[in-house]
C-alpha cells in the first residue's frame, strides 16, 4: 500500500524529549515554523520484531545533489511525490550512503555517547543553539487532531511526522507500509557553516534488496544493511574535456578475497539507463575501467548517481555526485 502522507517537514527545533525506558521508545523532537504552527518529530529507537536495535548511519558532511531540490523549500510541511527525481528519498535506489556503514545503536544505555538518543542529542542541542539552522523530518504526516493537545509536548492541535526510518524492505504486518522513494530520514541544515549532517535509521529485521514497484523485500535479510560491497565504485570521469559525445568512464574495484564474475553486470545513471559491460573475472584487488561510450547510462553534469548492479539486477554498490564533483576534466573520486 505504501505511506498515506509521505513528505518532508521544515522546521526550527524548540526542544526534545528521550523516551528509552517506554515500551516503545522514540526521540521526540519539537518543531516550530514561522507560521506558528508547531509539529512533534517521533523517531523510533527501538524495534518491535527481533532483532530489536536499530542500524543507523551520520553523515556529518552530506552532499547529494536531492539538496537542490530542498534549499528552496519554507518552513512546514511539505507533500512530497514519491518519484525519483526530486526531494524523495529511497535508501537504496538514491545511493543516499554506503549501508555498509550502518551500525547497532541501542535506543537508551547508562553514560554518555553510547546510544541513539545520546546520537540525537549532540545534533539536535547543536540546532537549538543556533537560530539560523533549520531541521528536515522526512516521513509520514499525522494530524492536525483538531482539540486534541500533543501527548509529549501539550501544543495544540496535535500534529507531527514518524516513520523516520527506511519504509520498504519490511517483515509481517508492517509489510503493507512498503514503497519505493518514500523513506524517512533527518537532515540538519546549519546555513553558517554551509554545512548538511544526514541520519538515516534502518530496523534490522529489513531487506537491502526490494522490488522497483511494490517496495517488498526480493532478497536479504537481517544482516543484508551491515554487508560491504564486493566490488565498489571509486571515481567515475563524469565530464570530460572536450565537446560531447564525451568519453565518460567509471572505474571500479574489486575488494574481496575472491575473484567476481562480472558476466551481465550492468552500471545505471540516474535515470535507470544502464550500460552493460563485458563479462570478465575480476581478481581480488584488481580495478576496471568501464567506458559508458555506448550512448545508455550518461553521467550528467549537473550531479546524479552510479549504480553497479549484478546479473540478477541486484545492486552490489552506488554512489552519487554533485554539480561541483563535474568538474571539467577530473575525476570524481568516491
Amino acid at each position: 500500500m505504501s505511506l498515506n502522507r509521505y513528505g518532508v517537514l521544515v522546521g526550527r527545533a524548540l526542544g526534545r524529549q528521550r523516551e528509552g525506558r517506554s515500551d516503545t521508545p522514540h526521540y521526540q523532537i519539537h518543531i516550530g515554523t514561522n507560521d506558528g504552527a508547531e509539529y512533534r518529530i517521533a523517531i523510533n529507537v527501538l524495534s518491535q520484531l527481533f532483532p530489536s536495535e536499530l542500524l543507523y548511519v551520520v553523515d556529518d558532511d552530506f552532499r547529494h545533489p536531492l539538496l537542490a531540490n530542498l534549499t528552496d523549500l519554507g518552513e512546514g510541511w511539505h507533500p512530497v511525490p514519491s518519484t525519483p527525481g526530486g526531494a524523495a528519498l529511497d535508501y537504496i535506489r538514491g545511493n543516499l550512503f554506503d549501508p555498509g556503514e550502518m551500525r547497532v545503536l541501542p535506543p537508551e544505555v547508562t553514560g554518555p555517547d553510547n546510544d541513539l538518543a545520546d546520537l540525537f542529542e549532540h545534533y539536535v542541542q547543536r540546532a537549538m543553539a543556533d537560530s539560523e539552522s533549520r531541521l528536515y523530518a522526512f516521513g509520514q504526516r499525522w494530524g492536525p487532531e483538531s482539540g486534541l493537545p500533543d501527548k509529549i509536548f501539550g501544543f495544540q492541535p496535535g500534529n507531527g511526522v514518524h516513520d523516520i526510518h527506511i519504509n520498504q524492505g519490511n517483515e509481517g504486518k508492517y509489510v503493507s507500509d512498503d514503497g519505493v522513494w518514500q523513506d524517512g530520514g533527518l537532515l540538519f541544515h546549519y546555513p553558517g557553516e554551509d554545512r548538511w549532517v544526514a541520519v538515516f535509521l534502518a530496523f534490522q529485521s529489513q531487506s537491502w534488496h526490494t522490488d522497483d514497484l511494490t517496495g517488498h523485500a526480493i532478497e536479504g535479510g537481517p544482516a543484508a544493511f551491515a554487508r560491504a560491497a564486493v566490488v565498489r565504485v571509486l571515481a567515475a570521469m563524469v565530464n570530460p574535456v572536450g565537446p560531447a559525445p564525451e568519453q565518460e568512464w567509471v572505474l571500479l574495484l574489486n575488494a574481496s578475497l575472491k575473484p567476481v564474475d562480472l558476466s551481465g553486470w550492468t552500471l545505471a545513471d540516474r535515470a535507470k539507463a544502464k550500460t552493460q559491460f563485458p563479462g570478465q573475472v575480476l581478481e581480488p584487488g584488481e580495478t576496471l575501467v568501464v567506458q559508458l561510450g555506448d550512448g545508455k547510462a550518461v553521467l550528467g553534469n549537473k550531479g546524479g548517481q552510479i549504480t553497479l548492479l549484478d546479473a540478477a539486477g541486484l545492486k552490489v554498490h552506488g554512489v552519487s555526485y554533485t554539480a561541483a564533483d563535474a568538474r571539467e576534466g577530473w575525476m570524481a573520486v568516491f
